[in-house]
């Protein structure tokens, strides 16, 4: 019998198939996914419901308790998600007694303080904290940190010593043949083509990609943008856009079915990313270096750190900034051959690391350590998936004041 890792959260999700797709095929009737409640009903109307009865590997534990019981507490590894806020609940005591038993368990996690360590100080909170990780800290309990941010906000409880991992999310990979490649990337005197995906809300700054567009008007510079999402400054950025005089450089597509938003993307040369802090991860990064897209992205989203070095395989700027977004389109377009030159660094960085393939193989080698005899880590990566997430400096509290989230 093989390595038995089951996997644990509220619901299965279209961030999270990938990855357990690949644990599946490696290691069939070995893996389980347990989720725990149901779905929501937005999700249901979505069509999550009627795909996920088709998932050969997932299990419900409010339907099939006592074998999903036996799935979280007899495997060899559980990996352990987010599983809800309630207390007192079966899968909470199920969830502690695996915890408490001195076997293997790998926690996946975002941040926990997105909108300030400050939040650190509660005694309430830290009590709370405390019962959740810092009690483990000396059992075999593990955090890959879906977020650049995630191990600082850790650190800062003294939670996970020397136990904190790079992890994230992983959309569905795309290879594209040589001939393919080279049809995608800029070419001098063509025209440059843009595009934005996110939910037009604050926290997204839809308003950085018309900066953009105004930015390279100015400039002279033959462009045409698309703009995909939906949400409640639509209708203000499209009269911005009018009154700008932009409105054919700039197509607003609403809201699209996933494939429909890659072909946007692998039809794109630049790709603009602008969240603040609340970011915890943005798997569009993900997807649009997968599409061979040169990235200029914030720095303070999740994934950016993990994903994007700068002026390596993308841009990233700091601070939400609006002036140093538009110095790296500019130090971006000023030499065109840089563009090409980041969509082709961009594509490999995925391809070569940050998959689902590569995650999941490195996941299992890194299982097998910690269920050895001796539980040493060996092999740990330099970078990528499962490579030891440093503590990285994030926003402070003046930051936050600066950000206006929640008043859309």
């Amino acid at each position: 019998m093989g390595i038995r890792i089951t996997f644990v959260s509220n619901f299965i999700n279209h961030h999270q198939i990938p990855f357990c797709e690949e644990m599946y095929s490696r290691l069939h009737e070995d893996f389980s996914f347990v989720q725990v409640m149901p779905m929501d009903q937005q999700r249901v109307e979505m069509g999550w419901g009627e795909e996920s009865s088709r998932i050969p590997y997932l299990h419900k534990l409010y339907e099939e308790e006592e074998f999903c019981t036996r799935l979280i507490l007899d495997c060899d590894v559980l990996i352990l998600g987010w599983t809800g806020d309630d207390k007192g609940e079966k899968k909470d005591v199920l969830i502690k007694e695996r915890l408490s038993s001195g076997k293997p368990v790998i926690r996946i996690s975002e941040r926990i303080y997105r909108e300030g360590r400050y939040k650190a100080v509660s005694p309430r909170g830290l009590i709370a904290k405390y019962h959740e990780h810092i009690k483990y800290k000396a059992k075999p309990v593990y955090m890959l940190c879906a977020g650049a941010y995630v191990s600082g906000d850790f650190k800062l409880l003294g939670a996970y010593p020397g136990k904190m991992f790079k992890w994230g999310y992983f959309p569905p990979l795309k290879r594209f043949e040589e001939d393919q490649l080279q049809e995608m990337l800029y070419k001098e005197k063509e025209k440059l083509r843009l595009c934005f995906v996110a939910r037009l809300i604050k926290l997204k700054h839809p308003e950085f990609a018309l900066y953009v567009a105004e930015h390279l008007r100015n400039r002279g510079i033959d462009f045409h943008m698309d703009i995909v999402g939906d949400g409640p400054l639509r209708s203000e950025l499209e009269a911005t856009v009018k009154e700008k005089g932009l409105a054919d450089k700039i197509t607003f597509h609403g809201s699209m079915e996933p494939d429909k938003v890659r072909r946007v993307m692998e039809n794109s040369h630049v790709f603009i990313f602008a969240s603040n802090y609340l970011e915890g991860w943005g798997a569009v990064v993900n997807e649009a270096m997968n599409s061979a897209c040169a990235v200029v992205a914030s720095k303070e989203a999740g994934a950016v750190p993990f994903l994007i070095k700068d002026k390596e395989n993308g841009l990233s700027f700091d601070k939400c900034s609006k002036d140093e977004l538009l110095s790296k389109i500019d130090y971006l377009i000023d030499e065109p051959g840089r563009i090409s030159k980041f969509q082709k660094a961009a594509y490999e960085t995925i391809i070569s690391e940050w998959n689902a393939e590569v995650a999941g193989e490195r996941f299992l080698h890194f299982c097998k350590n910690i269920t050895a005899d001796n539980s040493e880590l060996k092999d740990i990566p330099t970078s990528g998936p499962m490579s030891r997430a440093e503590v990285l400096k994030a926003p402070g509290f003046i930051r936050t004041l600066q950000e206006d989230n929640h008043l859309e």
